[in-house]
């Protein structure tokens, strides 16, 4: 592990220089740049505010940033799936010219929607500070700390997905479906409180989702640190993620040229 460790140390520069890519490549000509990675949290943002918010019965100083947190958390973990599922696809010519660790190539995926997640974060934490006030500097401070059990969890879930995408091209519709159940199962348009006042607090306890939500949500809206059990369920799911990603690429990472 440590070799493989090092050798990924080694190619830094190379997978620096595909996220720096993958980011210029996306909003190359684009007239607002990286504003439109923003763009999408601040209209789903409106749109819940200005639907939900009433039928919720819901205080827009709390709904507003509770609801931004969530799309932001959830765009990071969608996108690292669903793009996970090509990372070993559409690096086959690095991947057949170049010997590097395979685990670089979902890292590089998994680090690009990492830059976005802390854009949209941020955002948040404007949003909050224009309709809440000043909370200190502890949003920032959490959101630092818990970003690489986000990576980690990212990463894991790129190479499951990848590994499993080169052997089953259905993969990402099935995960596209997927994750479109799993949206509304989660408490992200809506507060945990409603699943648990109406005796569904068990969706909120066995979604893996959740704990991660937290950890956003909580430093930022309540201006404290996430209880020890949110973080660590957060960093247990991110391990065992991790763990299983590790295990599935040693065993398939000499067959992946294979099923390019």
């Amino acid at each position: 592990m440590k070799a493989y460790l090092s050798q990924i140390w080694v190619c830094r520069w190379f997978w620096f220089s595909l996220v720096r890519m993958d980011l210029r490549a996306r909003y190359r000509g684009s007239v607002l740049g990286m504003g439109w990675s923003l763009l999408n949290p601040i209209a789903m943002t409106v749109i819940f505010c200005t639907v939900f918010a009433t039928l919720l019965n819901q205080d827009i100083h709390f709904y507003a940033p509770y609801v931004m947190a969530g799309i932001a958390v959830w765009n990071f973990f969608l996108h690292s799936t669903l793009e996970g599922c090509q990372c070993f696809l559409r690096a086959e010519s690095y991947i057949r010219q170049y010997p590097a660790p395979m685990a670089i190539y979902p890292l590089r995926n998994t680090l690009s929607h990492g830059f976005h997640l802390v854009l949209a974060s941020f955002l948040v934490i404007a949003l909050s500070l224009a309709l809440r006030g000043w909370t200190g500097i502890l949003p920032i401070f959490s959101l630092l700390v818990s970003l690489p059990i986000f990576l980690v969890a990212g990463w894991a879930v790129s190479v499951l997905f990848g590994l499993a995408n080169i052997h089953f091209r259905d993969t990402r519709h099935l995960a596209e479906i997927g994750f479109q159940i799993l949206f509304y199962l989660s408490p992200i348009m809506y507060p945990s409180s409603l699943l648990i006042d109406r005796g569904l607090g068990w969706m909120v306890h066995i979604n893996p989702v959740v704990p991660f939500l937290d950890l956003i949500r909580i430093p930022m809206l309540e201006g404290k640190i996430a209880d020890p059990l949110t973080w660590g369920l957060a960093m247990g799911i991110s391990m065992l993620l991790g763990l299983v990603g590790c295990l599935a690429l040693r065993a398939k990472e000499d067959k992946v040229i294979l099923h390019l």
